[in-house]
């Protein structure tokens, strides 16, 4: 157990040292890699007015706030601050901070009381089916006038929401819980969360980065090889205990996981390592599977308002010796023992199949699940084509040679003038 502990602290340090490693002593290889440009471009629509619709960044599992490291790295833009450099560009811009290893549902509902503001509130119908806290933190609100009448438009304020990885899950997932009607049925009386209680269209559009919409196979090698979800808890914990208690916040408190006060450290993991939330599929460690992807696909919609977008990204080729997939040379190291495997793997489900159209990756997710959901889902899939469509995911490309970490600027490469462009994009789309 403290050998799986220390090796997930290792690849905490890892993931966080690389891209300084990589920017201060960049070899010839590496000179090489930072001058390859995005292959994925974006262009503003010239045909209507647009919209000032506040951009909301999203993290995948894992992820972290703008002040926790010591704000030294930021989860968008590594060494660099894409959201600041939007923001210097005249863009409206807010990273959110939700439960790293928390369930899409969860991490939707805490991303809603993030930006909206108020006392998060999981649903009393979801909390009990899944035996945690209804209620977590507070939050002052990172734009209370979210879908409160613009008197300008007479329209309601809305959002533009980017997710990378996980992130996409989450952001479509609250999508639709803007729009649920189930939980507001199944929860008694009349004590219904705000976000469940009417149809709420207030998302403006989606956009997902890197996301494995139909499940990560790498999954199976994380829960068969190393159970590296709840160690990387218990390693990070014990790291942040050792040094700075707030140095990465979990946000687990609907699983009762919080530090209390005058609490041994002792005492403080015994409680992470028996929490029931690990036995439970309301967590990140089921959303993540190709199984879990598929039943969250299976009422996770495309709403037919919302403009949809995605973007995948690869950092493999195919192997003239074995046609399986292979990491290219500049794959992060960490990323590379999932890369092959996700390269290699196929598998026969109950309701699926995974096969070789699954093999190529970018080190953590297969592209073909990045484009947007199909197993389970009903949900139309385009190529973008410069005339974006509501209800539709409209992909607007592969990066090429880029890894899940590259595309969020974690690496040697600057990813601040893709995000102005996409921004661009996305305050160019009609009201």
């Amino acid at each position: 157990m403290l050998k799986k502990t220390y090796a997930c602290l290792v690849i905490i340090l890892l993931i966080a040292i690389e891209p300084f490693h990589c920017s201060v002593n960049a070899s010839q290889n590496e000179e090489k890699e930072e001058h390859i440009r995005p292959s994925v471009n974006v262009e503003v629509l010239d045909h209507n007015d647009g919209n000032n619709y506040p951009i909301v960044l999203v993290h995948g599992l894992g992820g972290f706030g703008r002040d926790e490291f010591g704000g030294i790295i930021k989860m968008w833009g590594g060494i660099h601050d894409i959201e600041k450099d939007l923001r210097n560009k005249g863009y409206t811009v807010y990273t959110a901070a939700v439960g790293p290893v928390s369930s899409n549902w969860d991490r939707a509902v805490e991303l809603y009381y993030q930006i909206k503001g108020g006392t998060v509130d999981y649903g009393e119908a979801h909390a009990n089916e899944f035996g945690h806290n209804r209620y977590g933190r507070t939050f002052p609100g990172l734009y209370p006038d979210w879908g409160e009448i613009n008197p300008d438009t007479g329209k309601p304020n809305k959002v533009h929401l980017i997710g990378h990885s996980m992130g996409g899950q989450t952001i479509r997932t609250l999508a639709q819980l803007l729009n649920e009607v189930d939980e507001r049925e199944r929860t008694s009386g009349n004590d219904v969360s705000p976000l469940f209680s009417e149809e709420q269209p207030w998302v403006h559009s989606v956009l997902s980065i890197s996301t494995p919409h139909d499940g990560s196979t790498a999954a199976y090698m994380i829960n068969d090889v190393i159970p590296i979800i709840q160690e990387l808890v218990i390693g990070a914990a014990i790291f942040a205990g050792n040094i700075n208690q707030d140095l990465y916040d979990f946000k687990l408190d609907q699983w009762g996981i919080v530090k209390q006060k005058n609490e041994r450290f002792s005492q403080y993991v015994k409680r992470i390592r028996n929490s029931p939330g690990w036995k439970s599929i309301d967590t990140a460690n089921w959303d993540l599977k190709p199984e879990g992807a598929y039943e969250l696909n299976r009422w996770v919609k495309a709403q037919p308002d919302v403009y949809y977008f995605s973007v995948s990204n690869s950092q493999t080729h195919r192997s003239l010796l074995t046609g399986h997939h292979v990491p290219d040379t500049f794959m992060n190291p960490f990323l590379r023992p999932f890369s092959r495997y996700i390269g290699s793997k196929t598998f026969n489900k109950n309701r699926f199949t995974i096969d070789r159209t699954w093999w190529e990756n970018d080190g953590l997710v297969s592209v073909s699940t990045m484009k947007g959901p199909t197993i389970g889902s009903n949900d139309q899939i385009i190529e973008y084509d410069g005339n974006p469509q509501t209800g539709v995911w409209n992909h607007l490309g592969k990066m090429k040679h880029f890894d899940h970490l590259d595309i969020i600027g974690w690496g040697v490469r600057d990813m601040r003038n893709w995000y102005e462009d996409i921004a661009a994009l996305l305050y160019s789309l009609p009201e």
